[in-house]
């Protein structure tokens, strides 16, 4: 089983019920492993096995439920085709790559065609692999990319305009029923019933045309949804209103009912169609940060280029002031980075040589050149976009609810309308039809479940992308929801609460220091160990200069010798000066130094005890702060950490944790994580490095700091791109956020329909006013989720 991902535009979805059909059907489609489907962002997002199905079946089964996909076409001149077996072979690579679903060539025109999903492939991932085979592919016409959201806006609009013209006669003869606007004078020819049927006849079969096919398909699958109840509530005023024509009466004629109704609802999906456009703000905000040239080294020379030519590999120039084009590792030159666009971080970050940047970041103050490792997709930008994306599609637990009420929902609306339509029709007003009629027409339309359907995956399309602009990526709906339950966080120790990385904090020596530090660095220097590169790092700090070293030996466990000019140097532990006979004499110095957790280690100089010196990993300066935050919103805070229980003692009391376990392995970690849960805790698990993966796995939330490993991450549920620890408290209260406004959204959607529907069935509601109320309910629910993207933490 080969398991793959695919992400899919979908056009043609109006509400809840449509979503929720496309997902079970997909889900049913055999070789999907699961299918969730957006709304708010119109995309699926689907795991697959390709050896059972593929991403072209999976559009087919979309299209055979009555939606569409959205899919580019593009033809390529191609370059260094000899027979057609080449022809053949860009065919069958092409055709495999993920998101082409078809490649085709022509080989006497020398051209390609190629239709794929521009959410999985661009037109640069196909020249590459085309490159790889030995043939070049040069693109006919870029085809600019199309915002099938802001077309879907413009046809909204100018349905609108056509309809709110077609209406406004009817509307102004239906204001004139009124008693207390009999003054109001309507021109006679606007009273014919001819004229009025003229004028609704376009809006019912034109311009509402799209809750028929709506519903068409709807019923089609054996399921129902809004377009159902639009089109049963219009077309019953239209019909009804024709048929009376037919008759011969003049009066009580429901033209303007139905075009009323569809005039409104319309502008309800236009102004529901732009706020869904403004729920999308983050990952606009996240692709826009991208640089669109780089200037990179060709034959020598460097030039300006587009970004989508630079190939990893590529040397890119960046000058003071610009911005970083693409991931790389810098190979020249030294500066201070601006991050804070990435990561959050407010400060910038000193990069030289060796040092690893990331594109769309700040270079401020220094010339680099770096050699880029990631471009395009591999991109780090680009991966923070996909988990924002992901997030967004994935359904949170709460949304289940919601799903199962829109899935019952429209029948039961049906069966109450025919309900309200007998007991008006034989009880309240025997007999009378048109009455009955527009009861059962105002419940209908005021019953429309959008909000409902909407109320969910709006909030947490807006709070994943807030959250993605202070550096805190949730990879899904289910793990922003669970975040607030969160009690209790485990924070490991190096890398999280420290900065991982050590420094020399410590040089205790009766000699002359530089002298003796010179003799420390040059034995260290020919060391692996990752303390005797703080020690030699630390002495360059100090602007010594360090010796040669010769007959060097690395004591595993214990420490380094060597000669330098002339004299035998030990650096070690006390095992190590024991072995040598070599007396302490600044024992109880080295006894406070670790006590404070710092490491020591001895210095002999031709057999004589020397002096000493001591590393320690530094705390982060938000650390303690970080602490604070967590405990004054009532979390318990416990410190694990593989070190020894001094040391461990020692940062936390600095950082004002009263909990920690020292000592712990890997598995150590995921057993106290186990141990927290059975005494019913919401565990959070906060860590940076491979040793963390298995407990960051095992918590209810696993939190990885972005500054640590790719396994770590990769294991983790929330990534904190900072790499401090306030970013666990902003994490908390994002999601405590996000799900009170889902919860708002949700009673209101809810009480709109519980209070709308009986108001209406009892005669109160006129069913255009239905029509405008039911579209302000979806709007109202948009904008509530939108207020997310102002949350401040």
């Amino acid at each position: 089983m080969t398991q793959k991902e695919s992400t899919i535009k979908i056009t043609g979805m109006t509400c809840a019920a449509c979503s929720t059909r496309i997902e079970k059907g997909l889900n049913r489609l055999s070789g999907v492993d699961k299918a969730t489907i957006n709304l708010p962002l119109e995309q699926g997002h689907i795991v697959y096995d390709d050896t059972v199905t593929s991403e072209a079946e999976i559009i087919k089964k979309v299209q055979a439920l009555g939606y569409d996909v959205v899919t580019e076409q593009l033809e390529f001149d191609v370059v260094g085709m000899t027979c057609a077996a080449c022809a053949n072979r860009i065919e069958k690579r092409l055709g495999k790559m993920p998101g082409v679903q078809k490649a085709s060539v022509n080989f006497a025109l020398e051209t390609l065609t190629v239709t794929y999903n521009p959410t999985e492939v661009s037109p640069k991932d196909m020249v590459g692999v085309a490159n790889k085979l030995g043939f070049t592919l040069q693109p006919k016409k870029q085809v600019a990319e199309i915002d099938h959201r802001q077309l879907e806006i413009k046809k909204q609009t100018r349905k609108f305009f056509i309809a709110l013209l077609l209406a406004l006669p009817l509307l102004w003869t239906m204001v004139s029923h009124f008693s207390f606007t009999e003054f109001i004078y309507v021109p006679t020819i606007l009273l014919n019933p001819w004229v009025q049927m003229a004028l609704a006849t376009p809006i019912q079969f034109i311009i509402g045309w799209q809750f028929y096919e709506g519903a068409y398909k709807a019923l089609r699958n054996k399921s129902a949804n809004m377009d159902v109840l639009v089109a049963l509530g219009t077309s019953a005023a239209y019909f009804y209103s024709v048929y009376l024509v037919l008759q011969g009466q003049h009066h009580a004629l429901y033209f303007e009912t139905s075009a009323v109704l569809i005039t409104l609802i319309i502008l309800g999906k236009l102004f529901e169609a732009r706020a869904k456009g403004r729920s999308s703000e983050a990952i606009k905000k996240l692709m826009g940060l991208q640089a669109k040239e780089a200037t990179v080294n060709r034959d020598g020379v460097f030039v300006r280029i587009p970004i989508d030519q630079v190939v990893v590999g590529d040397i890119v120039q960046v000058k003071p002031g610009e911005k970083i084009a693409v991931d790389g590792e810098v190979i020249q030159g030294s500066s201070a980075v601006d991050e804070s666009m990435i990561t959050g971080e407010s400060l910038p970050v000193d990069k030289a040589i060796g040092d690893v940047v990331i594109g769309a970041t700040i270079n401020k103050n220094g010339a680099l050149q770096i050699r880029a490792t990631g471009v395009g997709r591999q991109s780090m930008l680009a991966q923070i976009v996909k988990v924002v994306e992901e997030a967004q599609s994935a359904k949170a637990p709460i949304q289940r609810m919601a799903d199962v009420i829109s899935g019952v929902f429209v029948p039961v609306v049906v069966g109450i309308a025919t309900l309200t339509f007998f007991i008006w029709f034989f009880i309240v007003t025997p007999y009378d039809f048109a009455n009955a009629l527009e009861k059962f027409i105002a419940v209908v339309v005021i019953a429309c479940p959008c909000a409902l359907g909407l109320a969910t995956p709006t909030s947490i399309m807006v709070g994943t992308g807030r959250a993605a602009e202070y550096g805190i990526l949730f990879k899904g709906g289910e793990h922003l929801e669970a975040t607030q339950a969160i009690d209790t966080v485990v924070v490991d120790k190096t890398g999280t609460v420290t900065n991982g990385k050590p420094v020399l904090t410590d040089v205790i020596t009766s000699r002359n220091e530089a002298i003796f530090l010179s003799y420390v660095g040059a034995a260290e220097k020919l060391s692996e160990h990752p303390l005797a590169q703080a020690i030699v790092d630390g002495i360059h700090d100090r602007g010594v200069t360090l010796s040669e070293a010769g007959e060097f030996e690395a004591l595993v466990g214990h420490g380094v010798k060597a000669r330098v000019l002339g004299k035998q140097i030990l650096v070690g532990n006390r095992k190590l000066m024991e072995m040598h006979r070599i007396t302490l004499f600044d024992e109880a110095i080295m006894e406070a130094l670790e006590t404070e957790g710092k490491t020591v280690m001895a210095v002999a100089i031709d057999g004589e005890y020397a002096g000493l010196v001591a590393v320690a990993d530094t705390v982060k300066p938000s650390s303690a702060e970080a602490i604070k935050r967590l405990t004054n919103m009532g979390i318990t805070v416990v410190m694990m950490t593989g070190d020894n229980a001094h040391t461990a003692e020692n940062i936390a009391k600095r950082v004002g944790i009263t909990t920690f376990e020292a000592n712990m392995l890997p598995k150590d970690k995921a057993l106290m994580v186990k141990k927290l849960q059975r005494e019913g805790h919401k565990v959070a698990m906060v860590g940076d490095g491979i040793n963390d993966a298995p407990a960051l796995a095992t918590a209810n939330i696993g939190m990885a700091i972005g500054t640590g490993t790719d396994i770590a991450m990769a294991a983790s549920d929330v990534t904190l791109m900072r790499g401090d620890l306030n970013g666990i408290a902003d994490a908390i209260m994002m999601s405590k956020k996000t799900m009170i406004n889902i919860k708002q959204n949700l009673f209101w959607a809810l009480a709109y329909n519980s209070i709308g529907i009986p108001i209406a069935a009892a005669g109160f509601l006129a069913p255009w006013l239905a029509g405008a109320a039911m579209a302000f309910s979806s709007v109202s629910v948009v904008l509530n989720a939108l207020r997310l993207q102002r949350v401040k933490l």
